[in-house]
């Protein structure tokens, strides 16, 4: 008899364990709470061993058809170009596949043979309950489920993690920034097909044109605020009070966040976790070992960690000595990931001006 598995999240990790799960002759449901599959966000980076899993999986070639290729920029207050550089030209990340966001989620989807996997979306698990055989479960919806296994692969905020491990402060370490990204149209880049970065001292601000529509995005480095990651008009007064005398392009950026109905704010933190299994449940990418965006890994762990679990469950009749062996062979490469993120600040948003002037000399190498 197939077993019968419940992932939570249909982004990069659930759809890429979704794949494997299906390949490997489980019985797949897929729960995710928005009513299709979640649009928008920034491009994201395919790297490293993800770029074989990716092979592996046979969409190597349709990533790469749909790489994001683009030049970038940075700006002074007076919008003067300081230096101009291509990034995935860089030494350190020559190889990597820069993709649409939306891309590479339509590729891993479409992935997935047609009717193997079930979606259930517009749903969310509610209530989930252990038991020695398998896991029952109860969805927002009234509906009920009983699984050999359920994997949280439900991001940051994870509502998996929370059931079965307990509160989200426990496990989110924070970074001392805050961040915002808002799709703006109605902002006109500087140049086509590029972007444009822009530093005050622990302020960063960008504009990307790519596709049909504009990113605006800004950091600020920031003591811990009482904040509620749901309460959107909250979000936009922080934003208001740490934008509102900034130069550039800022307070068009600002204008942007504060009127728009999508607007995406959040702490900047990573996900640390003695481990990522519980009984039959486990977690995979942001859930379980979020590294930030700083370390341009989030993407690449998740498709990494999937792939790893599943083929762990596989070659393992005992499912414990399965998941015991993703928690030991993943966790050093992703504490290493996770290690970078003060790097990645550093040149990102530096705190004082000359930490400005020594991140500008990174970018014209």
């Amino acid at each position: 008899m197939k077993k019968e598995v419940l992932i939570s999240g249909a982004s990069i990790a659930g759809l890429t364990l979704a794949y494997w799960l299906n390949q490997f002759g489980y019985f797949v449901t897929v729960v995710e709470i928005s009513e299709s599959l979640r649009r928008g966000g920034s491009p994201i980076d395919v790297r490293g061993k993800a770029l074989d899993v990716a092979k592996e999986m046979g969409i190597l070639e349709k990533i790469k058809s749909m790489e994001f290729v683009h030049t970038d920029e940075i700006v002074n207050a007076q919008n003067e170009t300081i230096v101009a550089f291509a990034l995935n030209a860089q030494d350190e990340y020559f190889g990597d596949i820069e993709i649409h966001r939306d891309d590479l989620i339509d590729i891993l989807f479409e992935n997935i043979p047609k009717g193997e996997v079930r979606f259930l979306f517009g749903d969310r698990i509610e209530k989930l309950a252990q038991h020695e055989n398998n896991v029952g479960v109860v969805f927002k919806s009234g509906s009920t489920g009983t699984f050999d296994f359920v994997f949280g692969a439900d991001g940051v905020h994870s509502g998996v993690r929370k059931l079965v491990f307990g509160n989200e402060e426990a496990y989110s370490q924070f970074f001392g920034e805050y961040c915002a990204i808002v799709q703006a149209p109605d902002i006109k880049p500087n140049k086509p097909n590029s972007g444009a970065m822009y530093n005050e001292p622990g302020k960063m601000a960008a504009i990307y044109a790519f596709k049909n529509t504009v990113n605006a995005f800004v950091i600020f480095r920031s003591p811990k605020l009482d904040w509620d990651y749901r309460n959107h008009e909250q979000h936009r007064q922080i934003l208001k009070d740490n934008f509102k005398n900034s130069s550039w392009r800022i307070p068009e950026i600002l204008d942007a966040m504060l009127h728009s109905d999508s607007l995406y704010f959040d702490e900047v933190c990573q996900i640390h976790m003695p481990t990522w299994t519980q009984g039959r449940v486990a977690l995979i990418g942001d859930a379980a070992y979020a590294p930030s965006f700083h370390t341009g890994m989030g993407t690449s762990l998740a498709m990494q960690g999937a792939t790893i679990l599943a083929k762990e469950l596989h070659a393992n009749d005992d499912y414990k000595t399965a998941f015991a062996n993703y928690n030991q062979t993943y966790r050093p490469f992703v504490e290493s990931v996770q290690a970078r993120i003060n790097r990645g600040m550093e040149y990102l948003v530096p705190e004082t001006e000359e930490g400005i002037q020594k991140a500008y000399k990174r970018f014209m190498k």
